[in-house]
Formats: structure tokens, sequence, C-alpha cells
């Protein structure tokens, strides 16, 4: 038949069962390292935001709990007040005085700042510290070098019993530069060596007649 002929003639051929081969790409042989150089910064992109993105959860969860955190609406606001304690100074004429000291700071801090004289520092690092009552560290310090600051503690006072106990150095310096009747025990300090602390308000502190050190 002509007309069977004719229609396969022209009619469009069909598809192949295995399809053409890829054109090759522009960049030929270095396609398939660009493509593994992208697909390694992506990795390390992903990888990059995982710590980030679980840092930014923990954050949260801990701002929220922080905001669950009942704070009594009668308690007072943190005050610089809350680490001054005042001490009484008593000096060699019967003169009493009451000054603020900061606690943490030297005894001698607190009176050179509050204008009262006690001759020069005896300037010196901790010997050790006792960190628990099982443990002192040694520390390595020189402590007392000189011991012109000699005070008088309230023996009795609670804010003394809290006070690191007195360093062989220090005792050392109060026996060479005050004489053995000027001495009294569990009374006698080196400010420079007395660290205030919060149990020391209103202590009584005594300030002995100064030695001379003013000789050339």
């Amino acid at each position: 038949d002509t007309t069977t002929v004719d229609n396969k003639r022209h009619a469009p051929p069909s598809p192949s069962p295995h399809p053409p081969p890829a054109s090759p790409h522009p960049l030929g042989a270095f396609h398939s390292p660009f493509a593994m150089f992208s697909s390694s910064l992506l990795r390390i992109a992903r990888s990059a935001a995982r710590p980030a993105a679980a840092t930014a959860a923990t954050a949260r969860r801990t701002l929220g709990a922080a905001a669950a955190v009942s704070i009594p609406l009668d308690s007072p606001p943190p005050s610089v007040f809350d680490k001054i304690v005042n001490i009484t100074i008593i000096d060699p004429s019967g003169a009493r005085r009451s000054i603020p000291a900061m606690i943490g700071q030297t005894l001698y801090a607190a009176c050179d700042m509050n204008g009262v004289d006690l001759g020069p520092a005896s300037v010196g690092e901790a010997q050790w510290k006792r960190r628990s009552d099982t443990w002192t560290e040694p520390l390595y310090g020189e402590a007392a070098t000189s011991g012109f600051d000699h005070v008088l503690l309230q023996g009795d006072h609670e804010g003394v019993k809290e006070l690191e106990p007195m360093y062989s150095k220090e005792e050392e310096m109060l026996e060479e530069y005050w004489d053995e009747d000027e001495i009294y025990p569990g009374e006698s300090r080196l400010a420079s060596m007395v660290e205030v602390n919060a149990r020391m308000d209103g202590m009584v502190v005594y300030v002995p007649d100064r030695l001379c050190d003013d000789i050339p």
C-alpha cells in the first residue's frame, strides 16, 4: 500500500532505548575536582553550623532557666556597703575614731586611706595561705620585712579568730623591732599582714606609740 509506505517514511523516529552521551563540560578535566572541592566546602560549612546552633540552643535554655528563677521582691539590691566594715582605731593619746575598711584589703591599707599613720609598711608577700582545715598552700613569699606597723587587735573578737595564723617571719619582725613587754600574744600583729574580713565590723584596734623611722 502506497499510503502506508508514505506514513512510515514521514513518521518521527522512535526514541532510542540508550540516551546519547552527555556533551563534555566546558571546564573539561577540571569539572570533577571543582565539584569535589565545592562539596567539601559545603560539608565544612554544615559541620561548623552545627556547634553554633547547639550553642545558641544551650544559651536559650540557660536564659530561660535563669528567667524562671524567682527573686523575692523584698530582697535589697547588692551594694558596695555589703563589703565594708567599720573598725574603731584608738591612737596613743586615747582618742577614738571609726574608719571604714574594705573586706579583703589589709588593715594597713584601710588605715592609710583614712589618714591613720602607722609608719612604714612591712611589705611582703604571703608565705602560705590556708585553703581549708586540712590544706595549707605554700606561696613562698617573703612575708614581713620590717616591724614598724605594730597594732594591737581586740583579741576576743570574732574577726580576729578568723584571721590567718601569724607567719614565722611576722613574729620574728615583732620580736626584732619591739620590746618583750610591748608584745601581747594573740593581739600583737603587723597591720600589713592583717586581712580585713566580714566579722571585723565593730572591732577595736589600738595603735601604740610609733617607732622612730626617720633616722638618717
